[in-house]
């Protein structure tokens, strides 16, 4: 799609993300839920999910509060969850490097999931030139309103949401919903099945290494399957 405006690429973004923010949902109310059977008030929970914005390193360090782990144990916890951001980071700053710190500093602080997956996307389809960070921000700003908000509700809702919704079965989804139209080459396909593999085999790893061991394994996955792939065509063209 060519964008006539900024306004424009960031309601294209904002559309794009809207409906992947009901997979975030279920996973704020858990959140909220948990901070308020801990003790936690609304005050304070707030202010931890507006610290973190990462659902998956606040829902571990709620754990980790309510079994007395040490604070640098917990600290060093949710630093390990989200090293993922930093391959993220890697990824987006080609398409975003020209922009003044003023810019560069509320770009990270939003930087989600979701937002990676849908700017990759579009960066891979032929990138958005000088649209790109207005569709960026337009990604992730309904993202950071609706996780804050699902927090929330779940912080006044308390132990009122019955168990038999499953809300948490909604999260997985959310994320097959990102992984899917991402997979287009061998290389992405490669990067898929590898990382899944071993995000199941390293499960059981403690302080959620799993998580950055699939990370790591499934982008070198990737990396390797394209630089072959690379290196066969310049074969096959060779006289």
């Amino acid at each position: 799609m060519h964008y006539t405006s900024a306004k424009h690429a960031f309601s294209d973004g904002a559309r794009a993300v809207l409906p992947l923010t009901t997979g975030v949902v279920p996973f704020g109310l858990i959140t909220g839920v948990t901070a308020v059977s801990m003790g936690m008030s609304p005050l304070d929970t707030l202010g931890m999910t507006l610290l973190f914005y990462s659902g998956s390193a606040q829902m571990v360090v709620l754990q980790l509060l309510q079994n007395g782990a040490l604070p640098l144990t917990i600290v060093a916890t949710a630093l390990v969850i989200n090293l993922r951001f930093l391959m993220y980071s890697a990824a987006l700053a080609p398409h975003l490097h020209g922009l003044p710190r003023r810019g560069s500093w509320p770009l990270a602080y939003l930087l989600s999931d979701q937002s990676f997956a849908l700017c990759s996307l579009k960066f891979g389809a032929g990138g958005l030139g000088r649209f790109a960070f207005p569709y960026y921000i337009g990604t992730a700003v309904p993202m950071w309103l609706g996780w804050n908000l699902a927090v929330m509700a779940g912080v006044f809702l308390g132990t009122g949401i019955p168990e038999s919704w499953s809300l948490g079965f909604a999260i997985p989804l959310s994320f097959l919903a990102l992984l899917v139209p991402g997979i287009r080459n061998p290389a992405t396909l490669g990067a898929a099945i590898a990382g899944g593999t071993l995000a199941v085999l390293a499960h059981g790893l403690p302080y959620n290494l799993g998580l950055l061991v699939a990370s790591v394994g499934g982008v070198s996955a990737g990396l390797a399957i394209e630089q072959l792939r690379k290196s066969a065509n310049l074969a096959a063209e060779a006289p």
